[in-house]
């Protein structure tokens, strides 16, 4: 006798002719397949922009809302993740005419770091290719290089190179002088670890690295130094 769950071509026939019942799925293979349809759900969520899952939210049936609430956090926050990180990057020019509303009208929750700056100072220079590194660094904060006198008309040349440090249009900080900056040694890293102190950059730096330089300068002249003769030796007897 011809076994009816066999795969023949004959029997494939008689099935679609009502003849002969459905081929029995063994039970193992229906839970795959069920495991399968749950993925392809699953997987339906993930794919799915936030204005997708706004679209098609009537589709899902109740069951399904916890899981479709948990994707759109998760998007909306990977959204805003994006935004934040592309929101700036570089170091951008302004002049007097943008002051207000690149600085002052900066926005909600955005640090301005302006350096005021004129061509042929060699410590501006080096200071502006500095905030180009933490610029890419810190994209989130926005960071800004304008002319002296074409930002603040009349602004001497014995107070450059200027940092000011502006949050939410207010000014929060302000650097002014080749000497606060320490002149043409100044490192990146000092540089960030001063901002971070006013809070417009979030360092990963752990210390001072300025700090670290003069301990090793100090710990160099301690070794460097005779040693000193006990000044408590007993007289000689006449």
């Amino acid at each position: 006798m011809q076994d009816p769950n066999e795969d023949t071509e004959w029997n494939d026939i008689l099935r679609k002719k009502g003849i002969l019942p459905p081929k029995e799925i063994p039970k193992d293979d229906e839970e795959e397949e069920v495991a399968l349809q749950q993925q392809s759900i699953v997987k339906t969520y993930e794919s799915m922009t936030l204005e997708e899952l706004e679209e098609n939210e009537d589709e899902f049936g109740e069951d399904d809302e916890a899981a479709i609430e948990m994707y759109r956090q998760q998007r909306l926050a990977e959204w805003k993740a994006t935004q934040m990180k592309n929101l700036f990057g570089e170091l951008g020019e302004i002049s007097g005419q943008d002051y207000i509303k690149e600085v002052n009208k900066a926005g909600d929750g955005i640090w301005v770091v302006l350096h005021l700056y004129k061509q042929g100072i060699p410590l501006c220079t080096l200071i502006n290719q500095h905030l180009g590194t933490l610029a890419r660094k810190f994209p989130q904060t926005k960071f800004l290089k304008s002319i002296s006198t074409t930002c603040i008309p009349n602004y001497p040349d014995r107070n450059l190179p200027t940092i000011f440090v502006y949050f939410e249009g207010e000014m929060k900080a302000q650097f002014i002088g080749p000497l606060v900056f320490g002149g043409m040694n100044l490192k990146v890293e000092e540089l960030e670890w001063r901002l971070s102190e006013t809070g417009a950059v979030k360092t990963d730096l752990e210390e001072n690295p300025k700090k670290q330089i003069e301990d090793k300068l100090l710990s160099s002249i301690r070794c460097s130094l005779p040693a000193r003769k006990d000044s408590d030796s007993e007289d000689e007897d006449d």
